[in-house]
């Protein structure tokens, strides 16, 4: 399972900036810094030869790897079959956000620092604006992008084509519901928000102990989630220093407005998650859905037992019925540190853990990884599992099903974490204090606009 956890660990861009030297950045050329005798990162115009490749990966070479997938040695194993001169030393240095502030410490020390680290979608443009991310197209990846589930690929890639990761699972929501609640209620699986407030006024009324589902206030990736399927435009990045912040855009007040209401109405909950209570919660029936990922089946089947079989997977309701769309909770990719000695060596192994076939099976197989890589989201061997905890629905193709409508169109801002902690501050607390959740988008917006204006970013909004 890899799910995001965004937390408050702010940035300053002009502090970093004054480390880097005032590097130009996001779309910089990549400079060169040799490995063996070969070219480090090569510029972006100009892909190596097979030639320069091989003889890297030839030559005796140590990589430090930083990442939190647990017993990942089978994967790294299968490369260092193909590569015997290449070793791979495996780190686990925190995961999510205390790898990243030991990332980020050792690029400011300029020493410390891995070869390729694993990162997940949401943070990739906190690194590509610190230059930290080294462009991959020069080392062959611009060959994997038909692996890969095409939302995929943008949630890597730079204004001018760059890639700065390959991906590696995801997190396409959708919806896990109570077969046995909506039975002894009578209340169909909602295909609208419309038909899901219907059914959560209803299914309160007779049961005041029970609430359709849970949105949780101290979420802000989940809602993050709920604003890309809404079709939301809160960050777009002009260029390194120019961004446009609208947190609270017609699509987002949409997003906030019908929860708030719903909040308000007290037919839904607002617990906070991942905490025993929100356990509880789920065990003893309180939620009749989750509005979740990809990896929260498998979360689900081990955090509640007691209600295995009752379980069902579907997708979001959809805010225009005549389309199927969904947004992206989680996920993560491997990215190569630009300051890397040994970059060719690192990008063959970014691009080998990820897309090579019997690696991928792992990580889906083994770990649990939710795939990117569209052969496996085809595999019948995968998405044929028909676990018990669902009565034997097949939900992993549900969920494949599901990523293929994942909008393609989402950006992230290069200061999550406090995008984060605002969020939490306003409109989660407007969620928890039922009071106007809509009004709270202000709040956030004005947050994120000083925040962002303080670190010397021109903000705009649209």
């Amino acid at each position: 399972m890899s799910r995001s956890i965004f937390v408050s660990s702010p940035l300053s861009r002009r502090r970093f900036l004054g480390v880097a030297g005032g590097a130009v950045l996001g779309t910089a050329a990549l400079a060169a810094c040799g490995s063996s005798g070969t070219p480090a990162a090569a510029s972006s115009a100009s892909a190596l030869s097979q030639s320069d490749i091989d003889g890297a990966m030839s030559k005796p070479t140590t990589l430090t790897f930083w990442t939190w997938v647990s017993d990942i040695s089978e994967e790294v194993a299968l490369f260092e079959k193909k590569y015997p001169a290449i070793k791979v030393n495996v780190v686990n240095a925190g995961q999510g956000s205390a790898q990243y502030t030991k990332l980020r410490t050792a690029l400011q020390a300029g020493s410390g620092a891995p070869d390729v680290c694993q990162i997940e979608y949401q943070y990739i443009p906190t690194f590509t604006i610190t230059d930290s991310l080294l462009d991959l197209r020069p080392y062959g990846a611009s060959a994997l992008r038909g692996k890969f589930v095409d939302w995929t690929w943008g949630q890597v890639s730079g204004p001018n084509g760059e890639v700065f990761a390959i991906p590696q699972d995801t997190g396409p929501m959708g919806m896990l519901y109570r077969a046995d609640i909506f039975e002894a209620h009578g209340i169909s699986v909602p295909t609208t928000w419309d038909e899901f407030a219907t059914a959560a006024h209803k299914l309160h009324a007779a049961d005041p102990s029970v609430y359709l589902t849970n949105i949780s206030a101290n979420e802000p990736a989940g809602w993050h989630g709920l604003l890309w399927q809404a079709n939301a435009k809160p960050y777009v990045m002009t260029d390194s220093s120019t961004i446009t912040v609208n947190v609270d855009d017609a699509a987002s007040q949409k997003v906030a407005s019908y929860w708030g209401e719903l909040a308000q109405a007290g037919v839904i909950s607002t617990d906070p998650d991942f905490t025993d209570s929100w356990y509880t919660g789920f065990n003893q029936g309180k939620y009749a859905t989750w509005l979740t990922a990809a990896w929260g089946p498998l979360f689900l089947s081990g955090s509640a037992q007691a209600t295995s079989g009752k379980w069902r997977a579907a997708p979001l309701p959809q805010w225009d019925s005549s389309s199927q769309v969904s947004g992206n909770w989680g996920g993560s990719t491997t990215a190569v540190i630009k300051s890397t000695p040994n970059a060719i060596a690192a990008a063959q192994f970014a691009q080998f853990l990820n897309s090579d076939p019997d690696c991928a099976s792992l990580f889906a197989s083994k770990q649990f990884l939710f795939p990117s890589t569209k052969a496996l989201l085809a595999d019948a061997g995968f998405t044929g599992q028909a676990p018990a905890f669902y009565g034997g629905q097949q939900v992993n193709e549900v969920f494949a099903k599901i990523s293929d409508t994942v909008n393609p169109t989402f950006q992230w801002p290069p200061f999550l974490d406090q995008v984060a902690t605002d969020w939490t501050n306003t409109v989660g607390k407007a969620l928890a204090d039922k009071t106007d959740a809509v009004a709270a988008l202000g709040q956030w917006q004005s947050q994120i606009t000083s925040y962002a204006q303080n670190q010397g970013f021109t903000v705009h909004t649209s």
